[in-house]
């Protein structure tokens, strides 16, 4: 889905502050603001051709239809090149732009404007040293009335609360630092908040999971069930860094966060991350597993007996670092089946590649072996056994999916 131009390796380790700027005196400004541009994930959306970074241009698809992200190159014409650092703040802590043009959401700046003046300041600075691009993009390409911007002054009173981030007295410094990072910079909860029928964040609900069409953004709240209860601090650190745990490995949109962003982030940023989500808890209830005599469950079994076990073992076990681990894995007893359905329809493509595993395996697709009730079935067989339990998959949840991901 992204296409994202990292190579920020080699920057100095940072030293755990009180959550907020990187102000320490022996960063120059400019690398302060690289290391800002690859915790924001800045080229997931401003990078469409890996040969023109930041130029723009890259598709965001979003309920109300697709706007592209803009050109934040200092081209004169089509970048950020007539802009001033007032007009950068504003967008970054106000969701404004240049002359006033109203942002839209799809540009994170209700996470944004959670950052230091500083931070913004510093991000600026490394945006001025990008070569200048000539790349005219018209970003909205939504339908009438969704493009007329007139109507975000109603959006944002909804859903934007804007204000910088203030450390919490009470908790620890790396708490803090954690705490910035997830809800100011690295806007975590853009993909894993659910949303309203405006597109703006539940924030009663933050980092519970959300549905981004044909893929789903799991709970990372500390719930036990579906969220990361049961991972440790090393368990998130090494997923956020390798994109693999002892309970799973990462594909899909976070597989492209991790290679182009999280494995850069400094040691005791991922730290800080770490105990950060493992405070934010949220209590849902468990649902019971369906019975093994359930017809579904009785034909699901044989399916992925046939087509699973292989990789996966019989006891939905895995392989450490290879094959994903089943049983006891959250993604898997999440209250969405949709990332499940696309990996068995597509295989999902290879999971990310990074330094300590370059080679990443893939998984295969079933789209032709298994008919819409074959995958709902193997689905619910592999979310109600070894100890899960999940809601049952339907064939017309496989089907509406197969048919958004024919090209």
């Amino acid at each position: 889905m992204k296409t994202l131009m990292c190579l920020y390796a080699g920057l100095l380790t940072l030293v755990v502050g009180a959550g907020t700027a990187l102000a320490q005196p022996e960063f120059n400004q400019v690398e302060r603001g690289r290391y800002l541009a690859v915790v924001g994930d800045c080229s997931a959306c401003h990078t469409a051709d890996p040969a023109k970074p930041f130029a723009g241009g890259f598709r965001i698809d979003t309920p109300f239809g697709a706007l592209l992200g803009a050109n934040i190159t200092p081209d004169v014409v089509t970048g950020l090149g007539t802009w001033t650092f007032g007009d950068f703040q504003r967008a970054m802590s106000e969701g404004i732009g240049h002359r006033g043009k109203r942002l839209y959401g799809a540009m994170p700046f209700t996470a944004y404007t959670k950052m230091t003046q500083q931070d913004d300041r510093d991000l600026w600075a490394y945006l001025q040293t990008l070569q200048p691009i000539a790349n005219n993009v018209h970003t909205n390409q939504l339908p009438f009335p969704f493009n007329i911007r007139t109507s975000l002054l109603v959006w944002n009173w909804l859903n934007f609360n804007k204000g910088e981030f203030k450390p919490d007295p009470v908790q620890s410094a790396l708490w803090n630092r954690g705490a910035y990072l997830v809800e100011g910079p690295g806007h975590c909860g853009t993909c894993h908040t659910p949303k309203n029928t405006l597109g703006g964040d539940k924030n009663s609900q933050f980092l519970r999971g959300n549905n981004l069409g044909v893929w789903w953004a799991p709970d990372i709240t500390n719930n036990n069930h579906t969220g990361i209860g049961q991972w440790t601090n090393d368990d998130l650190v090494n997923y956020l860094r390798t994109g693999v745990n002892r309970f799973s490995i990462a594909s899909g949109p976070m597989a492209e966060e991790i290679e182009n962003s999280s494995r850069h982030w400094h040691d005791a940023d991922l730290k800080a991350v770490a105990v950060y989500l493992k405070s934010v808890n949220s209590l849902q209830p468990s649902p019971l597993a369906l019975g093994a005599s359930d017809s579904r469950m009785v034909a699901g079994k044989a399916i992925y007996s046939d087509n699973c076990s292989a990789c996966h073992n019989d006891s939905g076990t895995g392989e450490p670092g290879t094959f994903p681990r089943l049983a006891g894995n959250p993604l898997i007893r999440a209250t969405n089946p949709t990332s499940l359905a696309h990996m068995v329809l597509t295989g999902g493509g290879r999971t990310g590649s990074t330094d300590s595993r370059p080679t990443a395996p893939a998984m295969p697709s079933f789209a032709r072996d298994l008919n819409d009730q074959q995958v709902a079935d193997v689905l619910t067989y592999i979310r109600n056994s070894w100890g899960n339990a999940a809601q049952p998959v339907k064939a017309a949840e496989v089907a509406r999916l197969r048919k958004n991901l024919q090209p």
